[in-house]
């Protein structure tokens, strides 16, 4: 069933996951990371009917709370909470059932924090809201991650599917990963999980902070699920006509 926008409040029917298109284009999500309610606002109205999936993130979430997701929900569209839980399972469940509680339709969860805490994440989340386990960064290449895991040697394709795999152990909606990595993921665990691809860049253009980063439609060829749109659309000159051509080249 396509993830439509549904008024707030209602719950899905499915018995573990959020629904899912048969389609197999991926579903753009844009980031709303601005640091106020007015400005992230701002966007969606110039956005209008283009895109129903947002991202909310630490950024936003930790300026003003989740209101934001509230009223997100009300204006129709769907919320990808993207706070990257990271703690004891308890808490992580608890957390869980909050992001579920206030509409979230998406939440993330760092998968560091080892299978108990993704799998109590994902019954706190219980049918109302899909738990994605974040496996690397998109921020950091092989160098950067031996050196903050103490590691002399590391190859990030081969620690993106263990991480993946004790995602899929527990029954969590999905991962988020870059989309170097994606199609070992599809090939490993099928329909099993479901990719969300951050770290869209158009071909050529700017990386930022990114260091793994792909175009949206390489994401797409890839088997991602759902992309996350940032800067290349919310710093366009005309968002919704950028996004629009974002997803004809998919």
């Amino acid at each position: 069933m396509s993830p439509q926008s549904r008024p707030a409040g209602t719950r899905t029917k499915t018995a573990t996951r959020a629904p899912e298109p048969k389609s197999t284009r991926p579903i753009p999500i844009v980031a709303l990371d601005f640091p106020r309610a007015d400005l992230a606002l701002a966007m969606v109205e110039r956005l209008g009917e283009t895109c129903r999936f947002y991202k909310v993130g630490g950024e936003l979430f930790t300026a003003v709370g989740p209101q934001i997701v509230q009223t997100l929900r009300a204006l129709g569209n769907d919320v990808f909470l993207d706070l990257k839980l990271h703690d004891i399972p308890n808490t992580v469940r608890g957390a869980a059932r909050s992001a579920a509680a206030i509409g979230a339709k998406l939440l993330t969860v760092h998968t560091s924090g080892g299978r108990e805490m993704i799998e109590a994440a994902v019954e706190g989340a219980g049918d109302r809201c899909g738990v994605l386990g974040v496996t690397i960064l998109t921020s950091l290449d092989a160098a950067q991650l031996r050196s903050a895991w103490g590691r002399k040697t590391l190859e990030v394709y081969g620690e993106v599917l263990r991480l993946a795999g004790d995602c899929a152990a527990v029954g969590a909606h999905g991962v988020v990963c870059s989309g170097l990595e994606a199609h070992k993921i599809g090939a490993k665990y099928g329909d099993k999980l479901k990719l969300l691809i951050p770290g869209i860049r158009a071909a050529g253009g700017r990386v930022d902070d990114q260091k793994r980063t792909v175009t949206a439609a390489e994401a797409a060829k890839a088997g991602a699920t759902y992309i996350v749109l940032g800067r290349l659309v919310t710093e366009a000159k005309d968002p919704a006509l950028e996004l629009k051509a974002v997803m004809r080249s998919i």
